[in-house]
């Protein structure tokens, strides 16, 4: 299937139901819903309890992350119907040991809005259109004009702290965390998933810098660096450690010090955000090799 559409509501449903009606090993269900009510996805392959769990979209101008998601899962399963390798690993024998979940896009609404604008926001579409002032290519926050990396419970008031000495102090296209940790539905959803299903490795991807953070306080397991050298090996990526308001509030921060497990932040791509349809088979192809990694380490 060719993903050379942006994954709009209407375009990520299309190709799901294409991937669902071509491969019978695959599954899906919801795990929440957004502030607007649209149903948070998630697909499937193999034992969802216990399984890797990638997570994209985070951020609305991000939304290419949702693409590269889509498009490893099918070639996850036709390598596992055809009993193939995919870049090296053997998928049957990966899958068998542990499944992967793939929320692909885990902000619908700010995906929307990015994408389209005030009719995106539906009956936000008012608030929309005054916090952005018609700036919608770089919106990222949620229909509540919150940044969903910023919501996690993990250094939440630190990072709170920082966003008002940069002067956010309320909803915003980006980098206001809310009135309070896990005040959004959208992050309650990936953490309800990640207790139920005890999720084993988190990976949480974001655009741009092509860099591998996997650091998060005294909780964080020395395998969690091994893991991350490993998958920027394996893509050309480099490990980093985030810094000022990259540093906490995050997915993979709150992943980390809940369950003590190595979570990452991925930075796909290279440029300025919203990376573009043009630039995503380069960016697939490159990391590749890398997601395929991330189902055995």
């Amino acid at each position: 299937m060719k993903f050379n559409l942006p994954p709009t509501a209407e375009n990520t449903e299309k190709y799901i139901k294409t991937i669902l009606q071509s491969h019978p090993c695959s599954k899906s269900f919801f795990c929440g819903r957004s502030v607007l009510g649209r149903k948070i996805r998630v697909l499937a392959i193999g034992k969802t309890a216990g399984a890797v769990l990638f997570a994209g979209a985070t951020h609305g101008s991000e939304w290419l992350t949702a693409l590269v998601l889509l498009r490893f899962f099918e070639e996850l399963c036709e390598a596992f119907e055809h009993e193939e390798n995919i870049c090296g690993i053997n998928a049957k024998k990966a899958i068998s040991k542990r499944g992967l979940a793939v929320i692909p896009v885990l902000n619908p609404d700010g995906v929307e809005i990015n994408l389209r604008g005030k009719p995106g926001a539906l009956s936000a579409g008012a608030k929309a259109e005054r916090l952005s002032a018609g700036d919608y290519e770089h919106w990222n926050a949620n229909a509540n004009g919150v940044d969903i990396n910023h919501n996690f419970g993990a250094g939440w008031e630190l990072l709170h702290e920082q966003e008002r000495k940069n002067g956010i102090f309320g909803p915003a296209p980006r980098q206001y965390g809310g009135p309070r940790a896990f005040s959004e539905p959208e992050t309650r959803a990936v953490c309800g998933f990640c207790s139920t299903f005890d999720v084993k490795r988190l990976y949480s991807f974001h655009s741009q810098g092509e860099e591998v953070y996997w650091y998060y306080g005294r909780r964080t397991p020395m395998a969690g660096r091994d893991i991350a050298e490993e998958f920027a090996d394996a893509c050309g990526y480099k490990v980093c450690m985030p810094k000022g308001m990259a540093a906490n509030g995050g997915l993979k921060d709150w992943y980390i010090e809940t369950f003590g497990r190595p979570g990452f932040t991925i930075e796909i791509g290279r440029g300025e955000n919203p990376l573009t349809i043009k630039e995503f088979d380069v960016i697939y192809k490159k990391i590749k090799p890398a997601l395929a990694k991330a189902l055995v380490m």
